[in-house]
């Protein structure tokens, strides 16, 4: 009888466990996907923390604070052509999900700053770099020609070196006041080691040619999707 009164004891300490880490999971896993929200959030204001009117550094605000101002943004979702998706929503886009599926069934989030005295276009950009994904955001003047600021990120590039992409602010500094045509024609920011026209190139970090040929490479595919829409705002 002693035996099976344990068997019953360990039996119900087992259930307990389990329903136990089961709710932990389940808990903990709202709590990642609330601060993965924030940070994508983050990303986004960074593009444009030259022109915020909220703070100097996005990284000063609160989270809360960044809702806040994120929830400010007009937010639009892009179909390939140009034309407006109203049945999703930009801020839950994943573009690595987006690039898997046939390109007339791609969508692009735009983001829409106003900082009271002019708005700013927020593209959203992805790419290959040495290792695995890089991805970042590209903010456009009213112009929509200048370039008023940039922010990169990365799955798994080299610290002190395609890293930097993220980890050096003067790497995404150099994009401010580029411009993405010339002449009339698209022509992107191009990452070089040595760059020699300022309106359309950014020096490369040394040691990361890879990583700054697929920052290249991202730029010029990921800008170049949303020409469509830039094309119809203009003739507006």
């Amino acid at each position: 009888m002693k035996t099976n009164y344990t068997l019953f004891f360990v039996f119900i300490l087992t259930a307990f466990v389990a329903v136990s880490l089961t709710g932990y999971r389940e808990v903990t896993k709202e709590v990642a996907k609330q601060n993965e929200d924030i940070f994508n959030k983050r990303a986004i204001l960074k593009a444009v923390e030259s022109n915020l009117v909220e703070a100097d550094e996005v990284d000063d605000l609160e989270d809360a604070e960044v809702l806040e101002v994120f929830n400010k943004m007009e937010s639009r979702v892009l179909d390939m052509e140009g034309e407006e998706v109203s049945d999703v929503v930009a801020a839950k886009i994943e573009m690595k999900k987006e690039r898997k599926k046939p390109e007339d069934e791609q969508n692009l989030p735009l983001f829409i700053y106003d900082n009271g005295s002019e708005k700013f276009y927020i593209l959203s950009v992805f790419g290959k770099g040495l290792w695995d994904d890089i991805w970042g955001y590209i903010a456009l003047k009213e112009d929509l020609n200048t370039v008023a600021g940039a922010a990169f990120d990365h799955k798994a590039e080299t610290p002190g070196l395609g890293a930097e992409i993220k980890d050096n602010p003067a790497f995404s500094k150099a994009f401010e006041g580029t411009e993405i045509f010339k002449d009339g024609e698209f022509v992107s920011i191009n990452v070089y080691k040595a760059a020699k026209d300022r309106k359309h190139e950014v020096d490369g970090i040394s040691g990361a040619t890879i990583t700054c040929v697929g920052v290249s490479d991202m730029l010029y595919d990921g800008i170049e999707n949303y020409l469509p829409y830039l094309e119809k705002i203009k003739s507006k």
